[in-house]
């Protein structure tokens, strides 16, 4: 239960967050990409503070033996980039810079009950059940380190 209202409590200060700094807008996000028309550069020092603000807490976690709500840490194990890192990205990329969202901003969108968010939620979550559904297929490598 401690875990489920801190990843509320955290899920909720992120969405807060996004709306403060209009993040939620696709308009945005496509003004941040659009580097040869009319540059908007919000997003970049959006990302500066969010960099700022997390970087301390990072720190402080790994100094830590166990987290404030798990049993254990989940820390990334892998650092190396192959097929799957490359083309996830690239996926991700695509979609970002045609709709203007990622699935946090998308999130908290479907608050306006717009169709398009609506259905970009929607294929983003068939996305990814096909994915969870592939990796079934195929034997793959643990990813997290459970210690």
């Amino acid at each position: 239960m401690t875990m489920l209202l801190g990843g509320l409590l955290t899920g909720f200060i992120f969405g807060i967050g996004l709306v403060i700094s209009e993040m939620t807008q696709p308009a945005r996000v496509l003004g941040f990409l659009d580097v040869l028309g009319r540059w908007d550069p919000t997003l970049a020092f959006v990302m500066a503070g969010a960099l700022i603000v997390a970087a301390p807490g990072f720190y402080f976690a790994r100094a830590r033996t166990r987290p404030l709500v798990a049993a254990h840490f989940r820390w990334p194990a892998r650092a190396d980039i192959d097929a799957s890192v490359v083309g996830g990205s690239a996926l991700f990329g695509v979609g970002w810079g045609l709709v203007g969202l990622c699935p946090g901003p998308a999130i908290a969108n479907l608050a306006t009950l717009m169709p398009q968010i609506i259905a970009f939620v929607a294929a983003m979550a068939v996305g990814m059940i096909g994915l969870d559904w592939w990796r079934r297929q195929t034997p793959v490598s643990p990813v997290l380190d459970e210690t």
